[in-house]
């Protein structure tokens, strides 16, 4: 297991060639968006390591649901590539094993990401969960990515067009919160996805099994289709890594 710091360590001269703004440039993103339309999944992600430095790649995963789709294709793909989960301090206990099982079987090298001690120390206290969901979101979620993002130039997430409104919108490369994000699966439908987990034989999370589709933390998540399941009884639909 990788720490934060050996994660995140860098040295200039493994920088990609075009740096800063020009990565950002709207006719870059559009450029990246038509190559990549017509590519199958695993050929984006090939892609991707060839247009961009491979260790200015970075990679989350929630270890949630169908996570092994995603993982997977990355282990093959790319095995060395760090797999930065965020540990929010309040994930089911088989969203623990289900990342553990995913480790071992795959040979991932995930560093955990956390809030600091007395920020997630509060939220415990104060319950934030129940009056303000999007800043426990903020605390536990989204700030502890803060610091490492700026240490890459694209992020890549597992994000499908299926699964809210909001992703519905997207298309395979975007700028958001400073950074290029990069979703291989946007396209892909939820049945493509299902039928790719069976005929490779990939562990599904065992909650999904007691009708949870989408898994987040134990205080906010309960069985649903899709994520009708999370921020129950609550508008809100993402955390905000997304928005």
């Amino acid at each position: 297991m990788l720490n934060k710091a050996q994660a995140i360590e860098k040295t200039d001269s493994q920088a990609v060639n075009t740096t800063g703004n020009d990565l950002h440039d709207p006719a870059h993103i559009r450029s990246l968006n038509e190559k990549y339309h017509d590519l199958s999944v695993e050929e984006r992600i090939r892609a991707l390591y060839e247009d961009f430095a491979p260790e200015k790649v970075m990679l989350t995963s929630s270890f949630a649901a169908t996570s092994a789709f995603f993982l997977y294709l990355f282990s093959r793909i790319h095995p060395q590539q760090t797999v930065f989960f965020i540990d929010t301090g309040f994930h089911f206990p088989e969203t623990l094993e289900y990342k553990r099982k995913l480790t071992e079987l795959y040979g991932l090298k995930v560093v955990d990401v956390r809030a600091e001690d007395w920020k997630h120390d509060f939220t415990v206290r104060d319950q934030t969960w129940k009056t303000d969901p999007d800043f426990c979101c903020s605390i536990n979620k989204v700030e502890p990515l803060e610091e490492i993002k700026q240490h890459y130039d694209v992020w890549a997430s597992g994000l499908m067009r299926w699964q809210t409104d909001h992703r519905a919108s997207l298309d395979i490369f975007e700028v958001r919160g400073g950074i290029i994000k990069f979703y291989p699966l946007i396209d892909v439908s939820k049945e493509e996805r299902d039928d790719y987990i069976r005929r490779h034989n990939l562990p599904f999370h065992p909650l999904v099994f007691k009708g949870y589709s989408s898994i987040g933390c134990v205080h906010c998540t309960v069985p649903g289709e899709d994520r009708s399941g999370r921020w129950n009884n609550c508008p809100k639909t993402e955390c905000g890594l997304h928005l």
